[in-house]
């Protein structure tokens, strides 16, 4: 059977990115905030008949563009944002000559667990070894 990824992180690659990511969940934090109070302000000048425009449709367009920026980083690198608000991560690896998921989260000191694919958070298990995968 093919593998579904092109790219295989070993622990040590993934743990290498772990700084990145911290700063890009920090970064997408902060930009959705900023469009959510920007679509908050910009829902009510449209529901009032108002013509927007502006400096708050300027953040608002801003904030999207850089939140679609760091998802395409992710996208590229093939690691999984699977829940922005938990910072829940997962990085595709082999482990015993089979593809899974090394999964982290930003509250996480190390990447400490891995599951199947098709099992998610629930599966995860810890990684075996002091080498890991």
């Amino acid at each position: 059977m093919a593998n579904k990824f092109r790219k295989h992180y070993t622990r040590e690659e993934a743990r290498a990115l772990l700084p990145q990511i911290r700063n890009w969940l920090e970064q997408l934090h902060h930009f959705r905030k900023l469009f959510a109070e920007d679509d908050a302000k910009l829902a009510q000048l449209l529901g009032t008949g108002y013509d927007i425009g502006g400096p708050t449709a300027n953040r608002w367009v801003k904030s999207l563009a850089s939140m679609k920026e760091i998802f395409h980083e992710f996208e590229q690198r093939e690691i999984q944002l699977k829940d922005l608000e938990r910072g829940l991560i997962d990085f595709p690896s082999m482990l015993g000559g089979r593809e899974v998921f090394l999964c982290w989260e930003k509250d996480e000191e190390d990447i400490e667990y891995w599951h199947e694919l098709n099992t998610g958070y629930t599966g995860r298990e810890r990684i075996p070894g002091e080498e890991g995968p």
